[in-house]
């Protein structure tokens, strides 16, 4: 593998690592279950589930806010399709958070300080005040718009599928435009926000930082 594919990747865990199987297992094990006996034992499997997990996680000494979150989303998913009698209840919490986050995204733009600027501050703690730059901020709205693109196709389709009381599909589309299509959406950013960056012609971070004057090499690792 080259070097280009050994740096994607290694971005890559930095976002995924460790959290994939618990957002996938959890809604499928309650589809299945629920498909074979019920809605009670599919409730109580999925949340066993998640506290299995949960303890794992724990027992690795891995990040435990991560591991009780959910935990917790599991609880509260279950807990809603044991109440109402309904298997697509479980759900609503995903159908929210997918909403909260359409309009999340969308309220950036429009405030023009992306979701995608601030999602990279918070998880490598690059100085806000370079993300605003009118020769980096592009990149980061540009990409902001495929996120939200992307959230509302998602959200359309859960909202779709919860109306026509479809659990077995929901969970598909949950679990298919999930993990596996951020996985995709995250490669296709940073190959593409690297190379906007490079084309905008900005400083890099480490420029910016230095406080370099022009010409600047610019960004050559992350985004």
């Amino acid at each position: 593998m080259g070097n280009k594919g050994k740096e994607l990747l290694e971005e890559l865990k930095t976002v995924v690592s460790g959290k994939t199987f618990d957002a996938l297992l959890p809604p499928l094990v309650f589809v299945l279950i629920n498909g074979l006996f019920n809605l009670n034992i599919a409730a109580a499997s999925a949340l066993g589930l998640a506290v299995i997990i949960c303890i794992i996680r724990l027992f690795r000494r891995q990040a435990w806010q991560y591991a009780l979150g959910g935990l917790l989303g599991v609880a509260l998913a279950s807990g809603l399709a044991y109440l109402t009698r309904s298997a697509v209840s479980y759900f609503i919490p995903a159908i929210i958070s997918s909403a909260l986050l359409f309009l999340l995204a969308l309220g950036s733009i429009l405030a023009k300080k992306p979701l995608a600027a601030w999602a990279s501050h918070l998880t490598r703690g690059w100085p806000l005040k370079w993300f605003w730059r009118k020769d980096v901020k592009p990149a980061y709205l540009e990409v902001t718009w495929f996120w939200t693109a992307l959230i509302s196709i998602r959200l359309i389709a859960q909202v779709t599928l919860y109306q026509a009381g479809d659990a077995a599909r929901l969970a598909w589309v949950n679990t298919l435009l999930g993990w596996p299509v951020i996985i995709v959406v995250l490669t296709i950013t940073y190959i593409y926000g690297i190379w906007r960056l490079r084309r905008l012609g900005g400083p890099g971070v480490d420029e910016f930082n230095a406080g370099k004057e022009p010409p600047w090499e610019g960004q050559k690792r992350g985004f």
